[in-house]
């Protein structure tokens, strides 16, 4: 079978590969090589697919349908097998494969990961909101667990310390954005000084990470795990649906009342996810200016400045 890469996968990648990146035209050998090793029966490439990773849906010699994902190195796949590995199936998809399993032998196989089938057509963005939102973070709760003993995943302030590079250097290309960069900033600075949890997070956590499963209703997927507070993890799923917000004359209102209501019911502090929230909006907002997503930017940028 030809691993064509889905368009979209290209076109994100495209946007962030450094210079002299070929990960992607080693994909479909990558792919086929991963199947060969498994044993694997392909049916299909999922499409349209993640911005991050080649997905497969394949079956395991015995039959059983499974997941077969690909991701570069850039994306941290190492970090994410040793995270479901310790959420061992509970909130998260499971892997089917040991942690040392696969991440020897051939180029690239440390970002091959084996993973429990669920329903990849079905996330609690199906949902009506009020329920899709009750159903996530009743997701997120169970994966909130200490990080492992000795683990090495990257921090909060670590991942927001490269990223607040970035948002400096693009409020100077951009003077307009500076006081949103400048709040976003100063809120980052607050917040680590005092952190109330160090737990292991999801990382990219959003209604669309949350897919229906067989083994429970609903399972977290993709995670790039970062290790600290809840309001971090939380803050992101605060704007999901956000061209749904922008387009409401009462969108800001509903922002600021779902900030509260998430943090009420998974016992966050408020004034804590609204200024992760800021930080986060910002600098997604910042980025998608960067690489030229200009109607993304718009969006994200009015959603902080109603913060």
């Amino acid at each position: 079978m030809a691993f064509e890469p889905p368009r979209r996968l290209v076109r994100a990648l495209g946007e962030t590969a450094p210079e002299g990146d070929d990960w992607l035209e080693k994909l479909p050998e990558l792919a086929r090589e991963a199947v060969e090793r498994r044993e694997l029966t392909v049916e299909r490439v999922q499409l349209p697919g993640g911005r991050s990773s080649l997905v497969v849906l394949v079956r395991r010699a015995d039959g059983t349908p499974a997941v077969l994902k690909l991701a570069p190195p850039r994306a941290r796949p190492q970090s994410e097998r040793v995270a479901l590995a310790h959420w061992g199936g509970r909130g998260a998809v499971q892997l089917l494969e040991p942690v040392s399993e696969g991440a020897e032998g051939s180029e690239g196989a440390e970002g091959v990961l084996l993973l429990e089938r669920l329903h990849p057509d079905v996330s609690v963005r199906t949902l009506p909101e009020a329920k899709a939102l009750l159903e996530a973070a009743g997701t997120l709760r169970r994966l909130w667990v200490d990080p492992p003993e000795g683990h090495v995943f990257e921090t909060v302030a670590e991942r927001t310390g490269r990223q607040a590079k970035a948002m400096r250097a693009g409020a100077d290309a951009a003077p307009e954005v500076a006081p949103l960069v400048d709040a976003a900033l100063s809120a980052r600075e607050e917040l680590l000084d005092s952190p109330p949890e160090h737990r292991l997070l999801h990382g990219t956590f959003r209604q669309s990470k949350v897919l229906s499963g067989d083994r429970m209703p609903w399972l977290a997927v993709g995670p790039d795990p970062v290790v600290g507070e809840h309001a971090f993890d939380l803050a992101r799923l605060v704007r999901d649906r956000v061209e749904d917000l922008i387009a409401q004359p009462s969108g800001a209102t509903t922002t600021r009342r779902r900030v509260r209501r998430l943090a009420e019911s998974l016992e966050v502090d408020r004034d804590r996810l609204r200024g992760w929230t800021l930080f986060r909006a910002v600098e997604s907002g910042v980025r998608a200016r960067r690489v030229g997503r200009e109607r993304d930017a718009e969006l994200l940028l009015e959603f902080a400045s109603w913060l």
